[in-house]
């Protein structure tokens, strides 16, 4: 009997690990089945949106798919914010979330789950976040602020919303008092806000932890702030671009001898490229005691952060060398002044020779443009541009030869434009003799680099045409044209008191066309500042994308941008 019992007992811990086992496997994917796509989505909530009366100390969510539970601690937001640590009770598809401590009396709290929300199976994200509200008291705050940002990649960005109280908000200090997070689409909606003024701003919160840290952390900033009265219930359109705001300046860290003439220059970051320039530095020999100026500056083969220089004359070995910036700026204006740093010497010989190392547009390209195209060419080594001059021509496939503007853009480097309208789908040739390009040892390769191009018929262009309505023509409105396909074609015109407006020569894509108030009149589009505030321009997006087919011009376009 008691054997029987075993066996009846074992029967039975199978079952319910067998049932255990197969519960479990609904977590994972059907194996060889197709892989999950699908979003989680909330599908039940506890108290139901717009409770009123409230008093319990707890609320309940339930998805349709298990999920990531780190995902809901990074993703749960509530407003107004709790003190100390909130908990988390999962049974299956749903969680228990307890609060640590007792509501505030007469209040409208607003509950958002964010988009970075994840599921179980394949770390799929929400769609948009949820939202819904309860109250302590009798009414519920129905007042909402909805809008989108304007990025490339727009979804899961946070909106911190900040009620004015008097004091001066500083969002690297004070956590918001109201948030939402981003869809896939940009857009964002706050629900529950009583009456009163507000400032928001779209933060990519790379931390989590509801602070702006400007080192970190893309922003954007709103054109004003944002009143509330007792009569409005929903406003929308309260969009963002964003950017990033680094306020660190360049610095030079490291500069070593390649050989007895090159010098590989570091910066802790990329700087402006204009600066690429031998008069702003400038070496000292502290032990020979005296100074010696760079020949040349170029970019050539170092990465991002780096640049090279050479020098004519030898420095030994055993000397104290220091190499001196006069001044660094970075790509957001940040500016370091005389900056130095140790020279690391080297007395290896110079065999290094100014060949080419990439041309924009590349090697025998078939759409280049008949007006004003803009050919580049970078070298892997600096050269004596007066002597390269005499080794550049633009000639068709018969030799014969057209004018054209050089510009050095630096000692390696020069762009080239032809003086006057090329014919239209018709071959060409930029003929390079590198015997003329010699670098500071004199080193030159002895052979002609011919650089083929064919141009455009120009009938494959779009263009689009239209009118700008109910604009303030004071606050000095811009248009922009920009693709959305990832070519980075861009095209602005300032709008005169007309409102019509025309883009012409334009490459076919997909485009959004939107407008600016340029109201500090850069032109350029203001980002703002998050602190202290300075808000950024306005600016109207036109409702839908525009797909320009070649040979073809979209007119007609009305553009209304009253709000």
């Amino acid at each position: 009997m008691a054997e029987i019992a075993v066996k009846k007992l074992n029967i039975t811990t199978e079952i319910i690990l067998l049932i255990f086992f197969i519960g479990c496997a609904n977590q994972l994917p059907p194996g060889g089945g197709d892989v999950d796509k699908t979003p989680p989505e909330i599908v039940d909530v506890y108290p139901a949106d717009g409770t009123t009366n409230f008093s319990d100390d707890h609320i309940e969510i339930e998805f349709s798919e298990y999920i990531t539970k780190s995902s809901l601690n990074e993703a749960f937001f509530i407003s107004p914010a709790m003190n100390g640590k909130i908990d988390y009770n999962w049974s299956g598809k749903s969680v228990d979330i307890n609060f640590p401590e007792t509501l505030k009396k007469n209040v409208t709290y607003v509950v958002t789950i964010g988009s970075d929300l994840q599921d179980y199976n394949n770390k799929n994200k929400m769609k948009e976040s949820y939202t819904f509200t309860f109250s302590t008291g009798n009414e519920i705050d129905k007042r909402t602020l909805s809008g989108r940002v304007y990025d490339e990649i727009p979804n899961g960005i946070m909106i911190f919303a900040y009620k004015e109280s008097g004091k001066e908000i500083d969002p690297l200090k004070d956590k918001p008092d109201y948030i939402s997070q981003t869809g896939n689409d940009g857009a964002y909606k706050i629900a529950g806000l009583a009456k009163g003024t507000y400032r928001l701003f779209a933060i990519r919160d790379h931390y989590k932890d509801l602070l702006y840290q400007p080192s970190q952390d893309d922003y954007g900033c709103p054109a004003s702030d944002i009143i509330l009265t007792k009569d409005d219930s929903a406003l929308t359109d309260i969009n963002f671009m964003l950017t990033k705001n680094d306020t660190i300046p360049p610095r030079l860290i490291s500069a070593i001898m390649t050989d007895q003439y090159h010098i590989l220059v570091g910066f802790t970051k990329n700087i402006d490229s204009t600066l690429f320039k031998p008069d702003n530095f400038y070496l000292v020999d502290s032990t020979a005691n005296h100074n010696i100026l760079p020949n040349s500056a170029f970019k050539g083969t170092a990465k991002p952060a780096e640049m090279v220089l050479t020098i004519g004359n030898k420095i030994p070995l055993g000397d104290d060398a220091y190499l001196f910036a006069k001044i660094l700026k970075d790509n957001y204006g940040n500016i370091f002044e005389n900056d130095y740093t140790r020279l690391t010497i080297s007395d290896r010989s110079d065999t290094s020779k100014p060949g080419i190392l990439k041309i924009i547009p590349p090697n025998n390209v078939v759409n280049a443009d008949y007006i004003k195209q803009r050919f580049i060419f970078y070298f892997t080594d600096s050269f004596d541009t007066n002597m390269a001059k005499a080794g550049i021509t633009l000639t068709d496939t018969l030799g014969n030869s057209y004018p054209y503007d050089l510009n050095f853009l630096d000692n390696g480097t020069f762009s080239l434009v032809s003086e006057k309208n090329l014919d239209r789908v018709k071959d060409y040739r930029i003929n390079i003799n590198l015997s003329k390009f010699k670098n500071q040892s004199g080193n030159s390769y002895d052979s002609t680099f011919v650089y083929r191009f064919r141009t455009i018929s120009g009938i494959d262009f779009t263009g689009i045409s239209g009118n700008l309505k109910n604009f303030e023509n004071s606050k000095n409105p811009i248009l922009v044209l920009q693709s959305t396909d990832g070519k980075r074609s861009k095209y602005e015109q300032k709008i005169e008191r007309s409102g019509k407006f025309n883009f012409n020569r334009i490459e076919a894509g997909t485009y959004e066309l939107w407008c600016y108030y340029d109201k500090d009149n850069n032109g350029e589009y203001s980002y703002g500042v998050v602190y202290p505030f300075i808000p950024a321009e306005k600016f109207f997006m036109y409702p839908t994308t525009l797909t320009l087919k070649p040979r073809w011009t979209l007119t007609d376009v009305e553009f209304d941008i009253k709000q």
